[in-house]
């Protein structure tokens, strides 16, 4: 195999620890999700980091849920996260871990550390352990029980697991140093009571693991070489170490490693302000399309593929900042343009009756399936008498800048025909009903033979054999470019009262009519648009994944 080229830090340094052979020169990273809510494209960037990382260098990555907090954890989110490592290309094959599986061996360690006197129990409350830290700048306040004797925290430590103590009345700690200038090295909490159920245990345990007693043990069981993190937990790679230095029986030592976090403009990424979104109803779901999380993203008509080039475009960095949520959708439109069948649909349909076209005639023209794809070939489209447009298409007192339809001009039907707009015709109110016009049969294919132009060239939909679909617009969620980053106002009032608009009175080409839900098409002169898993055979529902271009700086 050819040396790597490290394009990374992260890369860097697996690059070196391979060359001083540490851990038999193995790459073994792994994906570690908390089962308390949906994941979103933040979660996207350190999944396709992880298994991406591993794969190439010839590793290995494990799925493992870091399930150690009953109280938010569902099997629900279980099921949906490893949908979404699947959907976005990735396999775990044979490694699916939980850290409840290490909770007989984290109990058996926890009771090492508490013989070897370097664990004890605190019955003081959060409110009183969180204050007696102290600051970084101020030593903290030993607990009254720090040097009670390993026998008699021994027997507490059991005592909490035979459920004999409630929640709340004492924790067990790590006994390291209430001096440190690393706040989480000033004997951070090991156990806590929570007596709820557990998803895989049951009622099994009333004590639970912290997370930061949990991870590092969980790494060294599996044989992680790298365990790679976003860039918060820096501050406690140093108590991830202490831990494993205590746990450990060999040479091997997995490796902490942190990148920042990716947080997008427009965007809200905290699971907490997301499940609060969903709660209230200011969404559908979790799956809602204008939610960040990775299946809202696929529902909307994102690919694999466009989310793992967004995150290799992204990159990877120590520096936290902020991306903007236009490279997202750059990353759809590059991937789809490539690749979807465009059709056409009329989402405001204005009738045309073209009044010198046959009667009860319906012909066909040939359609370009994808110019940048000549192997996608061409399709039938039908033509007929009555056709629609869009109603924006039409004016009836225009301007000189304005080149669509108007009375007395002509212009393109894409494919078909040249017409010109000969009378206009009103309800009562001066509504428009229809337009009468006629068309030009030497110009079938959208060319002239005697060589004149037009200025404009409409997508329509003609009458027979339509399908009458509903198509959803969405925008984006909030108005704000950093909707949570306001002291004085809360996220929620910046909301964009126009991130969904549902028009049900639309018209789309016979093309479509067997296309099954999550399909992605363009829809010519309007966007990228998919079959949204609502449709049913009475009605095919779309949702506009990304407009053809970026439109928000206008």
């Amino acid at each position: 195999m050819d040396p790597i080229v490290p394009k990374n830090f992260i890369q860097q340094q697996i690059v070196e620890d391979l060359a001083a052979g540490k851990n038999d020169k193995r790459v073994h990273t792994r994906f570690p999700p908390e089962p308390n809510g949906y994941l979103h494209i933040g979660h996207a960037k350190s999944i396709c980091l992880n298994f991406g990382t591993a794969k190439l260098f010839g590793g290995k990555t494990n799925l493992r849920f870091d399930d150690t907090n009953p109280a938010k954890e569902e099997t629900e989110y279980v099921d949906s996260i490893m949908d979404d490592v699947k959907w976005l290309g990735f396999d775990w094959e044979d490694r699916l871990y939980y850290a409840s599986d290490y909770f007989d061996k984290l109990y058996d360690f926890a009771v090492e550390l508490i013989k070897k006197g370097k664990a004890y129990i605190d019955f003081q409350s959060q409110e009183v352990i969180s204050e007696q830290r102290g600051t970084p700048t101020r030593p903290g306040v030993e607990s009254p029980t720090r040097q009670s004797s390993p026998a008699v925290n021994l027997q507490i430590f059991e005592d909490m697991k035979a459920g004999k103590y409630d929640e709340g009345a004492c924790v067990l700690r790590a006994k390291i140093d209430m001096s440190s200038p690393n706040m989480h090295m000033r004997d951070p909490l090991m156990y806590r009571i929570l007596k709820q159920p557990h998803h895989r245990t049951g009622d099994k345990w009333c004590i639970y693991p912290m997370y930061d007693y949990a991870h590092g043990q969980s790494d060294y069981w599996e044989g992680i070489t790298h365990s790679i993190c976003t860039l918060e937990f820096e501050v406690h790679r140093p108590l991830y170490d202490w831990f494993v230095e205590e746990l450990k029986d060999s040479d091997y030592r997995p490796r902490q490693i942190e990148f920042s976090r990716l947080n997008i403009t427009s965007t809200v990424m905290s699971k907490r302000k997301l499940l609060q979104l969903v709660k209230e109803g200011y969404v559908k779901d979790w799956d809602d399309p204008r939610m960040p999380t990775i299946c809202g993203l696929r529902r909307r008509g994102y690919t694999p593929e466009s989310i793992r080039n967004f995150a290799d475009m992204v990159g990877i960095t120590k520096v936290d900042g902020v991306t903007d949520v236009a490279l997202l959708e750059f990353s759809i439109r590059e991937d789809l343009n490539k690749k979807v069948q465009r059709v056409m649909c009329v989402t405001d349909p204005l009738k045309i009756v073209i009044t010198n076209y046959p009667e009860g005639v319906v012909e066909e023209v040939d359609a370009v399936n994808n110019p940048e794809d000549e192997s996608m070939g061409k399709r039938k489209v039908p033509f007929s008498k009555v056709i629609y447009i869009e109603r924006e298409d039409f004016l009836e007192e225009p301007s000189s800048k304005f080149y669509r339809l108007a009375p007395g001009k002509e212009v393109r039907l894409r494919y078909a025909y040249f017409i010109k707009c000969n009378e206009v015709i009103k309800d009562n109110s001066g509504n428009i009903l229809e337009l009468l016009c006629t068309y030009d049969p030497e110009t079938k294919g959208g060319n002239a033979p005697d060589g004149r132009k037009v200025k404009a060239t409409l997508h329509w939909v003609a009458d027979a054999n339509a399908i009458s679909c509903e198509v959803r617009l969405y925008d984006r969620l909030f108005t704000d470019q950093d909707p949570d980053g306001h002291k004085d106002k809360g996220f929620l009032e910046f909301l964009n009262p126009e991130s969904l608009k549902i028009l049900s009175n639309c018209f789309i080409e016979p093309f479509v009519k067997d296309a099954t839900p999550l399909s992605n098409f363009q829809f010519e002169r309007l966007g990228y648009f998919n079959v949204d898993p609502d449709s049913s055979l009475d009605k095919l529902v779309f949702n506009r994944t990304v407009s053809l271009k970026d439109n928000s700086k206008k």
